[in-house]
C-alpha cells in the first residue's frame, strides 16, 4: 500500500493536460493502486493522477457507501451529459481545507478503458457522476475551483493557504 503526496496548489501539474493512455500496463495498475490507496488514506470518492504528479489520464472513482466499489479508468471521456444538474460540496486535497457547492449535470455516460484494456461505455448518476467528473477536470488541468467566480476562488485559495500556515 502506497499514500502518495497530494501536490499542492498552485502547482504547474495541477493546470496540465494529462497525456493519454496508449496500453495498460503494470506501471498504468501500480499507479491506479497508489491513486486508490491515496483516495481512501484522504478519504475521498475519486481521484486523477494528476493530483499526485502523474500527468497521465487516469482517473479511479469510488462512491459507493460501503467502499471496495472502485472504477479504474483510463483516458475518460464525457459522451454525453443531463440535462437535470445536480449540486454537492466539492473539495481537493490539493487545496486542504476550504471546499464549495458546484453544480454539474446529474448523470454522465462515459467511454474509458477499463483495468483490462477493454474501451467501455458506463452511466453514472449522483454522486459517482459528480465525481467523474470531478476527475476528467483533473485530467484536463481543472480544479473544482475553476468553477467559481474570481472573487470565491481567491478567497478559497487564501483561505486554503493560510489553513497550511504559508501564507
Amino acid at each position: 500500500m502506497t499514500v502518495r503526496s497530494c501536490i499542492p496548489y498552485p502547482d504547474k501539474r495541477l493546470k496540465a493536460v494529462a497525456e493519454p493512455v496508449s496500453e495498460i500496463t503494470d506501471a498504468v495498475r501500480a499507479v491506479w493502486q497508489d491513486m486508490i490507496d491515496t483516495m481512501e488514506a484522504m478519504p475521498g470518492v475519486g481521484m486523477g493522477a494528476p493530483q499526485i504528479g502523474v500527468l497521465l489520464r487516469l482517473a479511479v472513482v469510488d462512491a459507493s457507501e460501503t467502499r471496495g466499489e472502485v472504477v479504474r479508468m483510463a483516458n475518460p471521456e464525457i459522451l454525453h451529459a443531463s440535462v437535470k444538474l445536480r449540486e454537492h460540496e466539492e473539495a481537493s486535497p490539493n487545496l486542504p481545507g476550504v471546499s464549495a457547492v458546484i453544480t454539474r449535470p446529474r448523470a454522465v455516460t462515459v467511454r474509458f478503458m477499463d483495468e483490462t484494456g477493454a474501451v467501455v461505455e458506463r452511466d453514472f448518476v449522483g454522486l459517482w457522476a459528480t465525481s467523474v467528473q470531478h476527475q476528467i477536470d483533473h485530467l484536463n488541468g481543472k480544479l473544482y475551483i475553476d468553477h467559481l467566480s474570481r472573487m470565491k476562488r481567491d478567497m478559497l485559495v487564501k483561505k486554503s493557504r493560510k489553513l497550511r500556515g504559508a501564507g
